[in-house]
């Protein structure tokens, strides 16, 4: 099994996807990357699965995968996150993971982007505190 590049590299790492991509996607996630860090101040960047974008805290919240024509967000607990906003556009027919697909010219919602985010963080952490109390 392959170890997570570490987070100084995998920052750097990042830095250097958006800037080979070099179109709407490179700009698109770079947003989502800020958005991240604006909504949880504590993220670690992490590149595994052969250079995906993953932020974490207390696990996996989401990665951030570049395609042609898509920028995917996928959530790796997304189905147990509230979207009051119906932010989750992608893989919805899952058990567990849920994505966001951002389109080129597709304005994101921010505030809800970030609500998400929290949740992920939230429950991340609540899973860590029932496994601490056993």
């Amino acid at each position: 099994m392959k170890k997570p590049v570490p987070t100084e590299s995998a920052s750097a790492f990042i830095d250097a996807k958006i800037s080979q991509l070099g179109d709407w996607r490179g700009k698109a996630l770079a947003r989502v990357r800020e958005l991240i860090h604006q909504a949880d101040p504590e993220v670690i960047e992490e590149s595994k699965w052969m250079g995906v974008p993953v932020w974490s805290h207390g696990g996996i919240l989401c990665t951030g995968e570049t395609y042609k024509s898509v920028v995917k967000m996928t959530f790796a607990k997304g189905a147990s996150l509230p979207d009051p906003a119906g932010l989750f556009n992608s893989s919805l027919a899952g058990n567990v993971r849920r994505a966001i697909d951002i389109h080129e010219g597709e304005k994101i919602k921010e505030a809800a982007l970030k609500d998400l985010i929290r949740a992920a963080v939230a429950l991340n952490l609540k899973g860590k505190d029932k496994t601490k109390t056993k």
